[in-house]
C-alpha cells in the first residue's frame, strides 16, 4: 500500500509517516518508480505508534515496545523495559505539573498581593 493509503487507514499524516520511518519504526519496499510500499502489517503498528503517542511517550519511548508494536497492543501487558519507559515518562510529566502548580501559585499570590 502506498503512503497515503496507510494515512487514510491510520489517520496519521504522510509526513508523520515519513518521520516513523526514519525514526526505524515502519519500513517500506520502493516501487520500481520509487514510490514506498507499506505491507498491510503497517496499519496496525502504526495504530500502536500512534496510540503510544498520544498516551504521552515520545518515539524514543516507542522503541521500547517495537516487540509488541505489531500485536494488539492496547490490552496486552506491557514488558520491563515498556513498564520502566512509561514509569519514567510519568514522575517528568509529574515534575511539570509540580513546576507549572508552583508557577501558578507564584503568580496567584503576586494577584492576591496587588489586590489586597
Amino acid at each position: 500500500m502506498r503512503i497515503g493509503e496507510l494515512a487514510r487507514a491510520t489517520g496519521a499524516t504522510p509526513r508523520a509517516l515519513r518521520h516513523y520511518e526514519e525514526a526505524g519504526l515502519i519500513s517500506a519496499d520502493r516501487a520500481h518508480n520509487g514510490y514506498r510500499d507499506y505491507p498491510e502489517a503497517a496499519v496496525r503498528r502504526v495504530r500502536n505508534i500512534r496510540y503510544l503517542l498520544e498516551a504521552g511517550l515520545t518515539l524514543d519511548d516507542v522503541r521500547c515496545f517495537l516487540p509488541c508494536l505489531d500485536g494488539d497492543l492496547a490490552s496486552a501487558p506491557p514488558g520491563p523495559a515498556g513498564l520502566r519507559v512509561v514509569r519514567n515518562r510519568l514522575a517528568v510529566l509529574d515534575a511539570r505539573i509540580a513546576a507549572q502548580t508552583a508557577v501558578r501559585d507564584r503568580l496567584a499570590h503576586a494577584l492576591d498581593d496587588l489586590d489586597g
